[in-house]
């Protein structure tokens, strides 16, 4: 399965990436910001199955990318897992339509296991 990081912090992103394709065999490919991610999304041929997506971001929030996310019906469907280092999700989380809500930081094998869970339910195979 492909998987879309999208995260500010670089040491985030390369950290993540190593070890979804290291641990898991994911393909992995990454963006700074939500526009960035919407970029990529709309110019890929190839889109991924997942989305890991920080809230708290420069350029364009999380909150922000999933606006739009859910306005464009060609990636609409990806099914996408908000992630933050804040000790809660706001309010505007429970209506965001994710997959699944992670704290930062988190325990590999809680990631892997709510990114396993998503994809079995999703019929989505990696």
């Amino acid at each position: 399965m492909n998987i879309l990081v999208v995260d500010d912090q670089p040491d985030i992103r390369c950290m993540l990436t190593a070890l979804l394709e290291e641990e898991a065999d994911y393909v992995v490919a990454t963006a700074a910001n939500g526009r960035e991610a919407l970029d990529y999304l709309r110019q890929s041929d190839d889109l991924p199955g997942l989305i890991l997506l920080d809230i708290a971001m420069p350029i364009m929030t999380g909150w922000d990318f999933l606006h739009e996310q859910q306005n464009d019906a060609a990636i609409a469907s990806i099914p996408v897992i908000l992630m933050t280092a804040r000790g809660h999700f706001e309010n505007a989380g429970l209506d965001a339509n994710a997959a699944a809500y992670i704290h930062k930081p988190t325990e590999l094998t809680t990631l892997l296991a709510v990114i396993k869970q998503h994809s079995e339910s999703s019929g989505v195979r990696g």
